[in-house]
């Protein structure tokens, strides 16, 4: 069986995994630019060629910065599922600043906590939450 990662291509994946690290917790576990894995002393040798992120407890998000014009697209979206529903909110609201709330997080009729948004640099992401009483 093998594990799905998302991999994010990105105009300043620094900036975009410090906004993720800060919205939903976490750390960068590990950056590498071209002329760290490749030796490049040219334009390209301090964008990010690889970078580890964790968020949200025990995901990964893989990144780098795009070596061409990115066209962003609709067809991908991130999601978290959320142990409470506090936890829910406090990441989609950070997640939310600067981006586009499609549907906010509310009780949905078939019985989980969902919402969904747009950040400011172009990822869609999915939260949920079961409904069940914060512990803590």
């Amino acid at each position: 069986m093998g594990v799905m990662k998302p991999y994010i291509i990105s105009e300043d994946a620094r900036a975009q995994a410090a906004f993720y690290t800060e919205a939903l917790g976490g750390e960068i576990v590990s950056l590498s630019t071209h002329g760290d894995l490749m030796g490049a002393q040219n334009e390209f040798k301090d964008k990010v060629m690889h970078m580890c992120l964790s968020v949200a407890g025990e995901n990964y998000i893989f990144m780098a910065d795009s070596m061409e014009p990115l066209i962003q697209g609709n067809g991908v979206a991130l999601t978290i599922a959320y142990h409470t529903e506090s936890e829910a909110y406090e990441a989609f609201s950070k997640l939310a600043a600067g981006g586009s709330v499609g549907h906010p997080i509310e009780k949905q009729p078939f019985g989980i906590y969902y919402g969904d948004l747009v950040d400011k640099f172009g990822i869609k992401w999915m939260i949920t939450a079961e409904p069940k009483a914060d512990l803590g």
